[in-house]
């Protein structure tokens, strides 16, 4: 009781605080900037134009969007084209945020806690992407004004991913990304490869929004996410430049400053060269650990930015024809890092890096295929089957896109539903960029697309989603009182995915909470025969095997 009443204490006088108050308020100066309310027309029912602002919907399912103008203009003409798919997407996500923390009482603190974790984040960002911000986020829904006004709330969503991964180290994102040129490419040039592999729901991922932003100041640019967002989490501009970016461990910060997807925006929008996008994110104060993959095509090689609140590298490896990216840093700067190396050590980082590094060697001279063909790959080191969906894997089962980048050709190819498994769809930024685009009305060079992935039409990947539904079964049966699974649930269960830790684990889990100890052991020890995605699981595994050894007794 203590502790609550202290709790609620701290967030009370921090909620009534200057600070706060004014950050609620605050309201980016956008009296500077001319505006045209957007009339859209719709040509049909994935069709929508203002102008030449454009929104339509592929065949693979994926939304292209077409904007240009000066920061107000294109956050006012991106709002109205995506109104619907932003709501929808912001719908998703809240929804998401109540299903994690469904006390009301919970929820009131979360609100609160926000307005005063996010209170500096404006102060942090530059004044073109709020005014921006401020564009795109009138024609957020009414439903959400109770969590914050509609500008603060754009602010938040696009720290969420900062924010997530910095309370709870919640790694939603494990992303593995691989840039190679020279001796290790077909004809010499840079390709880049990335996993996306930030997972809040299928759902979240239905959506997926491919723009191609035309600045009235700076570089045309394009970006792979979701509606709603004016962050870069993958993207490539006109001259060959493209950012990824990877989460890193961090520590818990005092309050949320610049999050990660603006820094990556501005260097995809100002930078030509490695050199100038280093400079963009060593003046930005950022507030978790990332890793920013920057490939550059004016430089025919990538390095990776390590930021964090403290700590500033780059790591360029000298006469190296390739860079491997998971989710540990690798420059000088956090050799002696405490927090990296722990994290090396007990994650998946270091084994999906090492993974990377084997594909790497095995597939010599690569080109665009056989590059999504390693974003595919979903098998262990030495092709050890670990399940389906096992973090450890290149490919787990759950990204929200992957994309391949030719930086010195300026082909961009974008992955489609499910995961990166479907076809994956090319862009010419040449092209898209130019006259020829509003000649044909066409975005996609649809004669270079890659293939879909045989996989998704095999009876394994259909067993996998009908394991996923029958995991969400089981998790409920743990968490509550009221449900009991039938007799050979367990065993259908686990030998839709056999060779995966976590359908043991949760089996174990299951029959320890009625009390059946000796099965559980049973089900705990098969897991541990199998590759266990981090050390802490394992532990966590061996902790209950040692409680079920003891009360079968």
């Amino acid at each position: 009781m203590k502790n609550k009443f202290l709790l609620y204490l701290f967030l009370a006088l921090n909620l009534i605080s200057c600070g706060v108050r004014k950050s609620i308020k605050h309201l980016p100066d956008i009296q500077s900037y001319s505006l045209e309310i957007p009339k859209v027309d719709k040509l049909n029912d994935s069709t929508f134009s203002f102008n030449q602002n454009y929104l339509t919907k592929n065949k693979q399912q994926l939304w292209e969007l077409y904007i240009k103008g000066n920061p107000l203009q294109l956050g006012y003409s991106n709002g109205a084209l995506t109104k619907d798919l932003m709501q929808t997407q912001e719908k998703i996500f809240f929804s998401k945020v109540e299903d994690i923390v469904p006390s009301k009482l919970k929820q009131n603190l979360l609100r609160g806690f926000l307005k005063w974790y996010n209170r500096k984040m404006y102060l942090n960002i530059r004044e073109d992407f709020q005014a921006e911000l401020y564009g795109l986020s009138q024609y957020s829904s009414d439903q959400y004004d109770f969590i914050a006004p509609k500008f603060q709330r754009a602010l938040y969503l696009h720290g969420a991913h900062d924010i997530g991964h910095a309370m709870q180290d919640l790694m939603m994102v494990g992303c593995s990304s691989l840039a190679v040129w020279d001796n290790n490419t077909e004809d010499g040039d840079l390709l880049i490869g990335r996993n996306f592999d930030f997972y809040a729901g299928d759902d979240f991922a239905k959506n997926k929004l491919i723009q191609f932003v035309e600045p009235e100041n700076g570089i045309p640019y394009l970006s792979v996410s979701w509606p709603g967002m004016i962050g870069v989490v993958s993207g490539m501009n006109k001259e060959g430049v493209t950012v990824t970016i990877n989460a890193g461990k961090s520590t818990i910060p005092l309050t949320a400053k610049t999050p990660i997807s603006l820094v990556a925006r501005e260097i995809l929008q100002y930078a030509k060269t490695i050199d100038e996008a280093i400079k963009i994110a060593r003046k930005r104060k950022v507030f978790v650990s990332e890793s920013i993959l920057v490939g550059s095509a004016a430089d025919k090689k990538a390095v990776i930015i390590e930021v964090s609140p403290k700590k500033f590298g780059v790591y360029d490896v000298a006469n190296s024809d390739a860079v491997i990216c998971t989710n540990h840093f690798q420059s000088e700067a956090y050799q002696n890092d405490k927090r990296n190396q722990k994290h090396q050590k007990e994650s998946h980082s270091e084994y999906r890096y090492k993974k990377l590094r084997e594909l790497l060697e095995q597939n010599k001279k690569l080109n665009p295929e056989k590059m999504a063909s390693i974003l595919r790959d979903k098998s262990g080191l030495k092709h050890q089957s670990i399940g389906l969906g096992n973090e450890k894997a290149i490919n787990q089962l759950l990204a929200h896109h992957a994309v391949i980048f030719s930086p010195e050709k300026k082909l961009v190819w974008v992955s489609s539903n499910p995961y990166q498994l479907g076809e994956f769809v090319c862009y010419d930024l040449n092209e898209i960029f130019s006259d020829k685009r509003l000649k044909n009305g066409k975005f996609a060079k649809s004669e270079m697309n890659i293939p879909e992935d045989p996989f998704v039409n095999s009876q394994e990947f259909e067993n996998y989603e009908v394991y996923k539904l029958m995991q969400s079964e089981i998790l409920d049966a743990i968490k509550k009182d009221n449900i009991i699974l039938g007799d050979n649930f367990t065993a259908k269960f686990q030998a839709l995915n056999p060779d995966l830790w976590s359908g043991y684990f949760l089996a174990g889990k299951y029959y320890y909470k009625f009390k059946n100890y000796q099965r559980a052991k049973i089900e705990f020890e098969k897991a541990l025969t199998k590759e266990i995605t981090t050390l802490p699981e394992k532990e966590k595994i061996l902790k209950f095997l040692k409680k079920s050894e003891r009360k079968s007794k």
